[in-house]
């Protein structure tokens, strides 16, 4: 086999030998056919670029001239002079300080006042009229002793000697400084520059004495080349100039062949030829094709050298690529084992929620008899089982994810209700660590965006997961939101998110790789359950959504994760939030929560004032209770060091009495706190984080009436009287979905299977049904065949709506639904909610449009 193998190479190396020295006899050819197209492609681009480097001279020296005649304005105001012997010095002065040797003011109408040096002669009226009327900004006139001058001009007011107005000041200065900017005068120069006007007259000329108009010299000293005769090349370039257009063309004077190429000039009617000899390049070009030779033979004699080295390494490199092999092999194998561990061991991300919903069960079941618990438990069971939902949606998704297909579905959430939830998962295991937990929300914008709630949620709570983690018995976690400006726009908001923690830390080698996939210290937490599997995702959904995440860490210290994401501003209706005008006192440990509860405050109308010592906020208290002045509202920490919120609410309560609402503000569940809170002398509770809306809901009650607004309920749909077909195999499915539809006044019916579905409605009476429920995964005939069949029957009410409500939930199966002619898409588990909402537009759809 390597016999073979040594001989096919040796075959290919001699062939590739032939075929080198026909490429390269082709190739020099080639290259000879090719010089006068070279020289004149880069003729042309010498050209082009010498132009736009004289044209930025040209409108450099313009530039300051006018920056000098804007001066004089400034100097000279037309507002604050009148016409006196004064003015005319102080003109004159500012004339002379300029190196002008002209100035005079005009109307449009010609009409002029020489102020500075001698009048002048125009040159060109018909220019000069364009110049007085706005069209263009410079010109060129001649001195009285025939020098030409350039003219710039400004819009002034002055008083003139006959009582009127100019419209126009007008200052000349000496062509000098241009003519030596623009034109190379040197006796061996490669290109040649002059200016011209549009009627070909010189403005600025290199040699052609005796020429008045380039015109006349084209036409006397151009020769007919490639057909063309001087006329024809005097009209393509008065063409070209009369469109303002850049011209370049190869032309012949005498014996010599020339490159001449011409631009317009902004801000004036000029224009800038430039003329380089084509004999230079072609010279220069040529030398080259004499070492072409050589070049060709020693290259080719190279590349022969390197594939004989090629062919000597090559079989090196076959055995080092099947060493690599048998490397990535292994890999891979250790890979598909730790995906293999992932998916039976369902990760710590799956064991959060479900720990919130295992507590939050056993807390309701103690409590049964107390409804307002029970209920706060359930509403903490459905955000940690919308959770874990969106969690198995995400293994599920895996290679989605691994191939970079990952899909973001953006809606409107709230912020608050996001931080709520995340508090209710993460505090079981808070709790039986026994950690220490806050949340602190600063410069807060808006608390309704466009976001993936779920995947936010699963970023956070994996960097949580990962905090409580690895941080010990006692140890501090803390997560901070704040808000800036966003480089995106007014219409976003840049969000930072920070968890920090007090744990293990990780060592500077493993936070360079802490986002790979399958990625664990084994140094540091062999003892600790987990695939390392949460960073790589996390940051897959981080950059998915366009932000960035960082990390800081050091061992036995703590690290921290920096999540920044731009989210769009949602456009709700905001509530009226205004408390009275309350004096209030915020008690923390942490400057920044007081001085963000205050600002927040401030923005519902309330007096604050803060402390992060508790024996300052007693002083506090007992100063305003001396002069009759008390606080109507005191907000105090639950855990603060010294004092705690409890021991200092007895203490208030020795100084002010019972009076004063003292609310507990805290991460941590008030059932851990309210028993003791309320016989310390509290008046309720405030959970963290302090968002104004938190804010406002909490004091609401005690501005007299309960503001705060209240959770819509499905009592707000009523659908008495409306049919729905729900197609539906599962019985317990079917089960739970009629119990549903019922309460809300539908009449149900339903179908085993797909093609039962189609079967009802086809022999149902026109308009029976209002609605279709579809579910997708059916024997006999599944979702989408029997909504296609549906749509193609021969009934005035095919066009029912059909709304798919199915565990097939990733957005592909959303779009496969849309495609077989459903209106819309509800995912298993149901949320109620979600499904009346969809039920109640597409209902009032179909009615509306029959």
């Amino acid at each position: 086999m390597y016999q073979k193998t040594k001989k096919k190479l040796w075959v290919s190396f001699l062939c590739l030998i032939v075929i080198c020295i026909v490429i390269f006899a082709w190739m020099y050819q080639f290259l000879g056919e090719k010089n006068e197209q070279t020289v004149n492609e880069i003729g042309m681009i010498y050209m082009s670029e010498m132009n736009r480097q004289l044209e930025q001279k040209y409108s450099t020296i313009i530039d300051l001239r006018k920056s000098q005649v804007e001066g004089i304005l400034k100097r000279t105001s037309p507002e604050t002079v009148s016409y006196d012997e004064q003015m005319l010095e102080e003109m004159r002065l500012n004339a002379s300080v300029r190196s002008a040797v002209y100035m005079g003011f005009y109307t449009e109408n010609g009409a002029n006042e020489v102020i500075y040096g001698e009048p002048v002669e125009m040159e060109n009226t018909e220019e000069f009229q364009r110049f007085l009327n706005g069209e263009i900004q410079i010109t060129s006139c001649l001195s009285a002793d025939g020098e030409k001058i350039l003219i710039l001009g400004v819009e002034a007011e002055y008083p003139m000697k006959d009582g009127g107005k100019s419209e126009l000041l007008v200052v000349g200065f000496s062509m000098e400084d241009l003519e030596k900017a623009l034109v190379t005068q040197e006796e061996n120069a490669l290109v040649y520059t002059h200016i011209i006007e549009e009627d070909g007259s010189f403005v600025v000329r290199t040699g052609y004495d005796g020429w008045s108009n380039y015109y006349d010299y084209i036409q006397d000293n151009i020769g007919e080349f490639n057909g063309k005769t001087p006329d024809a090349y005097v009209t393509e370039l008065q063409n070209s100039v009369g469109r303002n257009e850049p011209f370049s063309e190869l032309v012949v004077v005498g014996k010599s062949h020339r490159h001449l190429y011409c631009t317009p000039l902004p801000g004036s009617g000029w224009y800038l030829v430039s003329v380089m000899p084509y004999d230079a390049l072609d010279k220069i070009i040529s030398s080259l094709g004499e070492q072409r030779i050589g070049l060709v033979l020693g290259a080719c004699g190279a590349l022969i050298f390197v594939v004989l080295i090629v062919f000597e390494v090559y079989l090196r490199v076959i055995h080092q690529q099947m060493e690599e092999l048998d490397r990535a092999r292994k890999d891979a194998i250790h890979a598909n084992q730790a995906k293999s561990e992932f998916l039976s061991n369902m990760s710590h991300d799956i064991r959060t929620p479900m720990n919130g919903i295992v507590g939050m069960t056993a807390i309701a079941m103690a409590n049964i008899q107390d409804p307002v618990r029970v209920q706060d438990c359930l509403k903490k069971v459905t955000l940690s089982s919308k959770h874990l939902l969106g969690l198995i949606n995400d293994v599920l998704d895996m290679s989605k994810i691994e191939d970079g297909k990952l899909s973001l579905n953006m809606d409107a959430l709230s912020l608050r209700d996001t931080m709520d939830s995340i508090v209710n998962i993460v505090q079981p295991q808070i709790h039986s660590k026994k950690q220490h937990f806050d949340i602190f929300v600063q410069k807060i914008q808006t608390e309704e965006v466009y976001c993936d709630g779920v995947r936010l949620n699963q970023v956070l709570l994996n960097l949580l997961s990962n905090a409580i983690k690895f941080t010990p018995e006692d140890g501090r976690i803390n997560i901070y939101l704040s808000q800036e400006d966003s480089p995106a726009g007014k219409d976003y908001v840049r969000c930072h998110f920070r968890v920090k923690d007090t744990g293990i830390g990780m060592s500077p080698e493993f936070v360079e790789k802490v986002f790979d996939s399958f990625t664990r210290d084994e140094e540091q937490v062999r003892k600790i359950e987990g695939t390392g599997l949460g960073m790589a995702i996390t940051k897959c959904i981080v950059e998915a959504m366009k932000g960035t995440i960082e990390v800081q860490s050091e061992q036995n210290q703590g690290t921290e994760f920096h999540v920044t994401l731009d989210l769009e501003k949602a456009e709700t209706r905001v509530e009226d939030m205004l408390l009275p005008d309350w004096n209030m006192l915020v008690v923390d440990n942490n400057e920044d929560l007081c001085q963000s509860a205050v600002h927040a405050l401030g923005e519902i109308g309330v007096n604050a004032e803060w402390s992060v010592n508790g024996r300052q906020a007693l002083r506090m208290v007992e100063e305003r209770h001396a002069r009759h002045d008390d606080y109507q509202v005191i907000l105090l920490d639950w855990r603060m060091p010294g004092m705690d919120g409890l021991e200092m609410t007895r203490e208030i309560r020795k100084l002010v009495g019972d009076e004063i609402p003292i609310l507990i503000v805290s991460a941590y569940d008030w059932s851990d706190i309210e028993e003791e809170a309320l016989a310390a002398g509290a008046h309720g509770f405030i959970s963290k984080p302090l968002f104004k809306s938190n804010l406002y809901v909490g004091l609401s009650k005690f501005a007299g009436e309960t503001s705060a607004p209240e959770e819509k309920t499905h009592d707000t749909h009523n659908f008495t009287g409306k049919r729905i077909l729900l197609a539906e195999d599962n019985d317990l499915n079917w089960e739970i979905a009629e119990d549903l539809l019922l309460e809300v006044g539908f009449k149900v019916n339903r179908a085993e299977n797909g093609q039962i579905c189609v079967e009802m409605f086809e022999q149902s009476e026109i308009g029976e049904y209002d609605v279709i429920l579809m579910d997708i995964r059916m024997p006999v005939k599944n979702g989408y065949e029997a909504a296609r069949a549906i749509r193609a029957l021969d009934r005035p009410d095919v066009n029912l709506p059909i709304i798919a409500m199915t565990a097939d939930a990733f957005s592909d199966d959303v779009q496969h639904c849309l495609d077989s002619g459903m209106n819309a898409h509800i995912a298993k588990p149901i949320d109620m909610d979600k499904l009346l909402v969809q039920l109640e537009k597409y209902i009032e759809w179909g009615e509306s449009a029959q």
